[in-house]
C-alpha cells in the first residue's frame, strides 16, 4: 500500500499570488486526530489561529500519495481525466485533467464549489488502490450558508491528491456551460472562511484508502460517503406516483400537442398572449418518442382515449416518413413532414449522419409501444414490428470488431462512421427487447459480446461518454441508462447472475451522478420553492444541472432491488422516487412560469448553466417552458411505482 500523507495549505482572502503555502506560514496551527493509515478512518481536524491577525481565505486539506498514472473521481464532476487522454476538438469546453498541458479547458488541477459535486467526495485510483477525502458540503454560520469546496491535482511530480478545502475556489476555471467558461478569480469574502485571531475550528472529514480491482472500487467510498450525509427528498402532501403522472401527462396532452404536425412541441411558453412553441421536432430523445411512448404507457394504463390518439398520431408519421431506404435506418429530425438526419444537434457532431443513439432508443421506444399496446389492449401493431425489423438487422450488421454499435452512421448507405461511445448502447437494448418480443433470438451470441464491450471498455472503468450528442462525448449519465435497460432484459432472458452484477455496477455508475442531498440552492425560483436536489441525477461533466432522464430507469431499479439484497441501491431508487414526486408546479406559476404540472429539462442546484434570465435580468434555476420529453422520464418511471 501507498503511504498517504495529510497536509494543510492556504491562500489569503485578496492574494493575487494563486499558489498555496504551508498553513503556518499564515499563522494557523493544524492538527489531525489519530487514523489509520488504510480502511475508511473519520479523522477530526483542528485548525487554531496562533497569529496576532485574524485569518480569511481558503484553507485546503489534501490526501497526496506517489503516483505515476492517477485517475481521479469527484462524483458528477470528474471520471478518470474526464476523457483527456483522447483528442479535444477544441469545440466543447468541460474539465479535462492532464499534466501535458494545452490551454484551457485542460489542466493539472481543479478546484470547485462542493455543490457541483453529486456526493462530498473527491478521489484518487490507481493500480488497485484508492485515497480521498469526503467532508461537508457546506458549513452554516449564523445562518448563512458558507460553501466549502473539493479539489484533485497531479501538480507534484509523481503525486496526486485530492483535497477539501473550507471556503472554496474555481480554479482554474468555473465551467458555468461549456460555451461560458469564466477565468479564477481572487477569493473574496463569499469564497474565503474566516477565522479570528486566537480562534478555533474543528470538523470532521473521511479519510480513505484501501485495495479495490479496477476503477469500480471508487464506489466502496462513495457509498460511505452517500450515507454519512445523505438527505431525503421533500415530501409533498398527497403527492403520489398516480397523481403525478396524471398531472404529468394532462399538461402535456393539453398544453403540447400540435395538431397539424402530429407531434408533441419541445417547448412550450406560457406567454400573456397565450402559449408558443420551440418545436424541435425529433424522431426522439429531446422531443418524439421519448415523449409518445410513455404518454401511450400512460394513456393505456387509465384508458386516455385523447392521450392516446396523439400518440397512435406520431406512430403514424414515423411509419409514412421516418425510414430512410437508402440507409436502412431512421430519418433522426422532422419538421413538417419532412424528414432528415439534420436535427438541432447536428452542427455540433463530427461526423454527420445518423446518430446510434436516436436509432437504437427509438426502436427500443417503439417496441415498448408495441408492448403496451398487445399487454393492455390486446393489439398487436404488426406494422411497427415490420417498421424496426430492418433497422434492427441493420444496426447489428454494422458493429465494429470489438462488438460495439455505431456512434453516428452514413445518411446514404448506413455504415459505421465512428464509434467510441456509450449512446449505442441503445441499439443493445433494443436488439434485446426485440428478441423478447418477437422471440427471434437469432442475434443474441452478438448481444453478449456487445454486452461484455460495453462493460469491459466503459461500465468497468467507471467513465462512460458519447451519450448524449451536445456534449462533445463528456463522461455523462444518459448512455448508461440504455446498458441499464439491456442488461435487466438480458437477465430476464437468461437468468444468469453475471447481468445482476453488471447492473449492480451501472447503477452505482449512475448513482454517482445522483445527488445524496439537498444543496443549498441560492437562486429563485428552485430556492424559494423547497425543491431537493437529492435524487436528481446531474446531465453530464459538460451539462452542470440536473435533468430528470435519470427518473426513467426506476422500473430498473425496482427489478434489480427484486433480485438483490442492496441497500444502498434501495436507498437511491427510493431517492429517485421522491426527487420525482416534487420537481414539477403542482400549481400555477410554482416555479413562476406554467401552469399546474408543467415542468422543465433544467435544474441548476449549483453554479451551472445558470444561464436563464428573468425578465429584470436576474439568474433564474430553470427554464421557464414545459418540456414534454422532461415530464414524461418522470412518467415513465414512476408507472413502474404503482
Amino acid at each position: 500500500m501507498k503511504n498517504i500523507i495529510l497536509s494543510c495549505e492556504t491562500r489569503k482572502k485578496g492574494s493575487v499570488n494563486t499558489e498555496y503555502t504551508d498553513a503556518a506560514e499564515a499563522g494557523l496551527e493544524v492538527s489531525f486526530g489519530n487514523f489509520e493509515d488504510v480502511g475508511i478512518n473519520e479523522v477530526s481536524v483542528s485548525v487554531r489561529n496562533t497569529g496576532d491577525s485574524d485569518f480569511c481565505g481558503i484553507i485546503k486539506i489534501s490526501v497526496t500519495a506517489c503516483s505515476d498514472d492517477p485517475g481521479f473521481f469527484m462524483p458528477g464532476y470528474m471520471y478518470g481525466r474526464n476523457t483527456a487522454e483522447k483528442p479535444s476538438s477544441g469545440r466543447k469546453a468541460f474539465p479535462r485533467i492532464k499534466s501535458d498541458l494545452s490551454g484551457m479547458p485542460e489542466s493539472d488541477f481543479f478546484m470547485t464549489r462542493a455543490d457541483r459535486l453529486a456526493v462530498p467526495v473527491s478521489l484518487v485510483y490507481e493500480n488497485d488502490e484508492v485515497w480521498g477525502i469526503a467532508a461537508a458540503p457546506y458549513r452554516k454560520e449564523s445562518d448563512k450558508i458558507k460553501f466549502c469546496g473539493f479539489s484533485c491535482s497531479m501538480q507534484e511530480k509523481g503525486k496526486a491528491s485530492a483535497g477539501y478545502t473550507l471556503g472554496y475556489e474555481n480554479a482554474p476555471w468555473l465551467f458555468v456551460q461549456t460555451a461560458t467558461v469564466l477565468d479564477r478569480t481572487i477569493p473574496g469574502d463569499e469564497e474565503s472562511f474566516f477565522l479570528p485571531a486566537g480562534g478555533e475550528v474543528t470538523f470532521s472529514v473521511w479519510i480513505y484508502h484501501y485495495k479495490g480491482k479496477d476503477e469500480i472500487a471508487v464506489y466502496k467510498a462513495i457509498e460511505h460517503a452517500y450515507s454519512v450525509f445523505h438527505e431525503s427528498p421533500r415530501q409533498i402532501a398527497g403527492m403520489t406516483p398516480q397523481k403525478a403522472v396524471a398531472m404529468l401527462k394532462e399538461a402535456i396532452r393539453d398544453n403540447a400537442w400540435l395538431e397539424d404536425e402530429k407531434m408533441y412541441s419541445g417547448f412550450v411558453f406560457d406567454t400573456p398572449e397565450g402559449h408558443t412553441y420551440n418545436k424541435i421536432g425529433s424522431l426522439t430523445w429531446t422531443n418524439g418518442l421519448a415523449v409518445v411512448t410513455p404518454m401511450l404507457m400512460a394513456a393505456d394504463r387509465d384508458d386516455d382515449e385523447k392521450t392516446r390518439t396523439q400518440c397512435l398520431a406520431f406512430l403514424d408519421k414515423i411509419l409514412k416518413g421516418a425510414y430512410n431506404k437508402a440507409s436502412g435506418l431512421l430519418y433522426d429530425a422532422v419538421d413538417g413532414e419532412r424528414w432528415s438526419v439534420r436535427g438541432w444537434w447536428y452542427d455540433g457532431m463530427h461526423s454527420g449522419g445518423h446518430s446510434g443513439y436516436l436509432n437504437g432508443q427509438a426502436v427500443y421506444y417503439i417496441l415498448k409501444a408495441y408492448e403496451t399496446e398487445d399487454q393492455t389492449r390486446g393489439e398487436k401493431h404488426a406494422e411497427w414490428l415490420d417498421l424496426v425489423r430492418p433497422v434492427i438487422a441493420k444496426l447489428n450488421s454494422i458493429k465494429n470488431t470489438d462488438n460495439e454499435y455505431p456512434f453516428s452512421m452514413s445518411e446514404t448507405t448506413g455504415a459505421g462512421l465512428e464509434y467510441d461511445s456509450m449512446g449505442g448502447a441503445w441499439c443493445l437494448a433494443a436488439t434485446a427487447l426485440f428478441a423478447v418480443i418477437t422471440g427471434d433470438k437469432s442475434y443474441f451470441e452478438g448481444m453478449k459480446l456487445s454486452e461484455s464491450r460495453y462493460y469491459d471498455a466503459y461500465v468497468k472503468h467507471a467513465q462512460c461518454y458519447g451519450g448524449p450528442l451536445d456534449t462533445d462525448k463528456a463522461v455523462d449519465d444518459e448512455g448508461i441508462l440504455a446498458y441499464i435497460r439491456a442488461v435487466r432484459i438480458m437477465h430476464e432472458m437468461t437468468d444468469e447472475d453475471i447481468y445482476l452484477e453488471h447492473m449492480s455496477y451501472a447503477l452505482r455508475y449512475e448513482a454517482s451522478f445522483k445527488l445524496c442531498y439537498n444543496t443549498p440552492v441560492q437562486v429563485k425560483p428552485l430556492s424559494s420553492v423547497g425543491w431537493s436536489s437529492c435524487g436528481g441525477s446531474i446531465t453530464s461533466t459538460a451539462n452542470p444541472h440536473i435533468h430528470p432522464m435519470s427518473s426513467s430507469v426506476i422500473g430498473e431499479m425496482f427489478y434489480y432491488t427484486a433480485h438483490c439484497d442492496d441497500p444502498y441501491i434501495t436507498s437511491v431508487l427510493q431517492d429517485t422516487v421522491g426527487w420525482s414526486l416534487q420537481t414539477f408546479n403542482v400549481k400555477e406559476k410554482e416555479y413562476d412560469f406554467g401552469l399546474s404540472g408543467w415542468m422543465s429539462e433544467r435544474f441548476c442546484f449549483c453554479q451551472g448553466l445558470l444561464t436563464e434570465k428573468y425578465p429584470d435580468g436576474t439568474p433564474a434555476s430553470t427554464w421557464f417552458a414545459l418540456m414534454p420529453w422532461a415530464s414524461a422520464s418522470i412518467i415513465e418511471g414512476l408507472l413502474a411505482a404503482f
